[in-house]
């Protein structure tokens, strides 16, 4: 099927229903369908059809909407690209891609422009807004009132989505995701949790990250609910929602539920309307899931993804009792496994890397036929995360296969000192890393962000480590700094860390 048939089915079905709320008004699901056809008209007209790459770049909104959905019924390929992106990132993603179209706003453009507009690819270049900047068109001047756009009649292989993804090294491969891999997805995530006709999904994650495309965008229009949407996450603005809100829904990173815990540490909300909760994107710590779940009265179901599998692969299951610190078990379609370096399952209990299969797994990354064969090798997608499953099938996650620490031999997993950092009053976040050693190989180093009103010094923090994890595992190396750098769905980005001079090595 056709991802878009996820919107004209609630658009028939309730066509008066707000689909999305923004700070600039809201729109019907009828008036977001007929909205789509009119692009796809106008888009089609101009020459864009099936398996044209088009680069759609912007913040969160109704016209990022629009355009991802008309793109869908035309049968044309989407490639949504973080806006916040600078020239040599999108040098390479427009040149990998080929992409022969760009879509974007126009205050958004200070990197990109230059390269779209004198980059003969591009066939079509076009910004929001009723005046184009030099070089590109209007995109409200294509909207054509034709009726309904013939949807694009979409293969179970046919792609719909290029998802370019940052890896740990090397440059950012592009993932190719179906119709099939999307649509299967959404409806899968969103049959698995009990919502109501009313309920309203916070939308707090960027919509050009497969995590805010899946379980917000797709599976939110896929049930009919409504959408509060912002261009970004802001704080203040979320935690008056769920107080003021009848009924919501948040799904997030733990970045954002480790901020409004804090915000709900200082000064409580007077209601939670909140119903339920889903953390993906990076492992929740366990602390900042109970400080989470007691300030708002609220299960948090934490789940588990990736670009490569449209990203929902592993969740605790909705209804059932939820294991914190683990992301649960396999989807309905998906199975799991966690083997060694030969693939071979290893004891339960036993770490291993941890391997997935199902309906949402990539078609391949593009060009990359190679990395694709790795990848997907014995018909497994290959997490490079290692993981653990109990008696009862629950996995937890226990580091990144490439962020493993060995020290004098001994393997640390910087993951299991992380959730004894938080723990600490006076850590607010943090990331824990191995830094090289001229004996030892690697030393643990752990770099963090303190809160203010609770003094703490690095000696302090390493006998508090040092208490709870054996000798080998306790951080040496202890700094405190401002910040961490994190990507925009917040995780934290542990490569881009330096250890600064200032701090104590204890």
């Amino acid at each position: 099927m056709n991802l878009a048939q996820l919107l004209t089915d609630s658009a028939a079905r309730r066509p008066d229903h707000p689909a999305i709320i923004s700070d600039h008004g809201q729109v019907t699901y009828s008036e977001l369908d007929r909205r789509t056809d009119a692009l796809a008209w106008g888009l089609h007209q101009r020459g864009l059809g099936p398996g044209d790459i088009t680069v759609l770049m912007m913040p969160n909104s109704v016209a990022w909407i629009t355009a991802y959905y008309a793109l869908a019924k035309l049968g044309a390929v989407v490639l949504p690209v973080n806006f916040l992106y600078r020239t040599e990132e999108l040098t390479h993603i427009f040149q990998d891609s080929g992409a022969r179209a760009f879509i974007g706003r126009p205050d958004h453009l200070t990197y990109a422009g230059p390269l779209v507009v004198d980059n003969p690819q591009f066939h079509l270049r076009l910004t929001t807004g009723q005046e184009a900047p030099e070089g590109f068109e209007s995109l409200e001047d294509l909207f054509l009132d034709q009726g309904p756009f013939p949807v694009h009649e979409a293969q179970d292989h046919d792609p719909f989505a290029i998802i370019y993804t940052s890896g740990t090294t090397g440059l950012a491969k592009g993932a190719m995701l179906t119709h099939h891999n999307l649509a299967s997805n959404a409806r899968t995530v969103a049959d698995m949790r009990y919502t109501e006709p009313h309920d309203i999904c916070l939308g707090v994650l960027p919509l050009f990250h497969i995590y805010g495309q899946t379980s917000t965008l797709n599976a939110g229009l896929y049930l009919g609910l409504t959408i509060r949407l912002w261009e970004h996450f802001e704080a203040e603005a979320v935690f008056l929602a769920i107080q003021e809100a009848e009924s919501t829904i948040l799904i997030a990173v733990p970045t954002i539920f480790n901020r409004l815990a804090e915000m709900a540490g200082q000064s409580p909300p007077a209601r939670s309307s909140l119903r339920f909760c889903v953390s993906g994107g990076a492992s929740l710590p366990v602390e900042v899931l109970r400080r989470f779940e007691k300030a708002f009265g609220v299960i948090i179901y934490e789940g588990y993804g990736l670009t490569e599998c449209s990203p929902v692969c592993v969740e605790n299951p909705y209804g059932r009792p939820t294991k914190p610190g683990s992301i649960g078990v396999p989807i309905p379609g998906f199975e799991a496994r966690i083997v060694d370096d030969q693939d071979r399952d290893v004891p339960l209990g036993h770490v291993g890397e941890l391997i997935v299969q199902g309906p949402g797994v990539m078609k391949g990354y593009l060009h990359q036929p190679q990395a694709t064969e790795a990848a997907l090798r014995g018909g497994w997608l290959h997490t490079g995360d290692l993981a653990r499953q109990d008696e009862d099938g629950y996995i937890y996650i226990v580091d990144r296969k490439k962020e493993l620490i060995i020290r004098g031999g001994y393997n640390v997993y910087p993951r299991e000192i992380e959730e004894v950092l938080y723990g600490h009053p006076a850590v607010m976040e943090c990331a824990v890393m191995g830094v090289p050693h001229p004996d030892l190989g690697e030393e643990v180093a752990a770099v963090m962000v303190r809160r203010s009103d609770v003094p703490a010094t690095p000696e302090e923090i390493r006998d508090y480590v040092k208490a709870r994890v054996a000798p080998y595992k306790y951080p040496r190396i202890i700094r405190f700094v401002p910040e961490l750098p994190k990507t925009n769905t917040g995780k934290i980005l542990k490569r881009r860390i330096q250890l600064p001079e200032t701090g104590a090595s204890v």
